[in-house]
């Protein structure tokens, strides 16, 4: 597989530098601390509804709100930012999250908690739009490939070790704390950008052309059905695993950190697995993947107080879904490799609108019903995606993609 070039706006130096490769390091630091953000609140979600007199399921409204605003954000700063050179685009982002995150650090209530995380979906949905295609803009072509998975590792990295870093550092700190920490963090990835990132004139804008191009392929709107279900199921269940796990009297706060963890590095090692497998069979991983991670969720309530069948199935669950970025963004690029930038946004806008969804439905669950319900619940919205995946015709098979590697991939 191979990236595309971009047909405008490219800047991408004659020579590999160290300062080039300090400003990808820097992009991909970003992407890290962005999405750990983003996830933060489920791994501290019983610590911060206690402290701001919430129930656990208002507390997910942290997640899901986020989520919506970043939905239409990712369109609409593509467009709207049309002309906007992407060191100042990135470079306000990066200032937006950390005044975000620093609000958060000190919300005195829900409310003030709300408004902060408004912010930071507003940085959420314009960074994942524009920060993934900036490695072939910092390094020479040779190197484009190598840049753009520094990026992606980022981005994957945190999807699924983000929560246990934060989980670890509220439970010595405090949760505030952790949100001043992520401030920090991204001062400090700011700082790196603003010294080491060039001047990088915008390209051109996708418009809505590349929209709908992409909406009247059959491939690519399969693909994108898939994500939906995938992405609420997971996140529905994610959301409330902390009480979940905090309903075992046999797992103490030490232990669900552990095993937050160790998903995250199950999740890490299924990036690398999954990126490899879809290079093979595109078609067959996601199966896999969908049946693994569905499998996982759902049967977690059987595990009664086991702690050892608990912890496998969180770990097959962290690998399952450490794949699941690579493989549903190769179905929709390879489905329309030159409707890229627009697939991109698209991608964004339905990732967040449907982990706000399963994150506003999770709570549902949970204040109406169980937080074991919720893992059923959860589990059983992901398993429907493989009958998308059964009567796709298109067959994205992994050789015939062209689209950006991932990381791993």
């Amino acid at each position: 597989m191979h990236l595309p070039t971009s047909d405008s706006g490219s800047t991408s130096p004659e020579k590999a530098t160290l300062k080039s490769w300090l400003a990808v390091l820097s992009v991909s630091l970003g992407a890290f601390v962005l999405v750990t953000s983003e996830f933060l609140p489920i791994g501290l979600l019983t610590n911060i509804s206690g402290a701001l007199g919430v129930s656990d399921g208002v507390a997910g409204l942290m997640v899901s709100v986020p989520g919506i605003v970043a939905a239409f954000a990712a369109p609409a700063l593509t467009l709207l930012a049309s002309r906007v050179d992407r060191r100042v685009l990135l470079l306000s982002l990066m200032a937006l999250l950390a005044v975000s995150s620093f609000i958060s650090a000190i919300a005195p209530d829900f409310k003030v908690m709300l408004a902060a995380r408004v912010l930071f979906g507003i940085s959420l949905g314009g960074f994942w739009s524009n920060a993934i295609a900036l490695g072939g803009r910092l390094v020479p072509k040779a190197s484009m490939v190598r840049a753009t998975t520094i990026i992606m590792a980022g981005i994957s990295i945190a999807t699924v070790a983000g929560v246990p870093v934060s989980k670890v550092v509220a439970d010595f700190l405090g949760w505030r704390t952790a949100f001043s920490v992520i401030g920090g963090v991204v001062l400090l990835a700011g700082a790196v950008q603003w010294w080491a990132l060039p001047k990088l004139p915008a390209p051109k804008a996708p418009g809505f052309l590349q929209f709908t191009h992409l909406l009247r392929h059959p491939d690519a709107r399969l693909g994108l059905a898939t994500v939906a279900l995938v992405i609420a199921g997971h996140f529905g269940a994610y959301t409330y695993v902390t009480p979940f796990l905090k309903q075992n009297p046999q797992m103490g706060p030490g232990h669900i950190s552990s095993l937050l963890l160790a998903f995250g590095v199950a999740g890490i090692a299924g990036n690398f697995i999954g990126g490899a497998a879809a290079g093979r069979n595109l078609r067959g991983t996601i199966g896999v993947v969908i049946i693994l991670l569905a499998a996982s969720i759902m049967l977690l309530p059987s595990t009664g107080m086991n702690v050892a069948s608990t912890s496998a199935l969180i770990l097959c669950w962290g690998l399952a879904f450490g794949a699941v970025p690579i493989v549903l963004q190769l179905w929709v690029f390879k489905a329309a490799p030159e409707a890229m930038e627009g697939g991109a946004a698209l991608l964004t806008s339905t990732f967040q609108v449907f982990i706000a969804l399963g994150s506003v439905l999770g709570g549902q669950v949970v204040d109406h019903h169980s937080v074991s319900s919720v893992m059923w619940c959860g589990g059983g919205v992901s398993a429907l995606a493989i009958l998308i995946v059964l009567i796709s015709r298109h067959q994205p098979a992994g050789k015939e993609a062209d689209a950006p590697e991932a990381c791993g991939g």
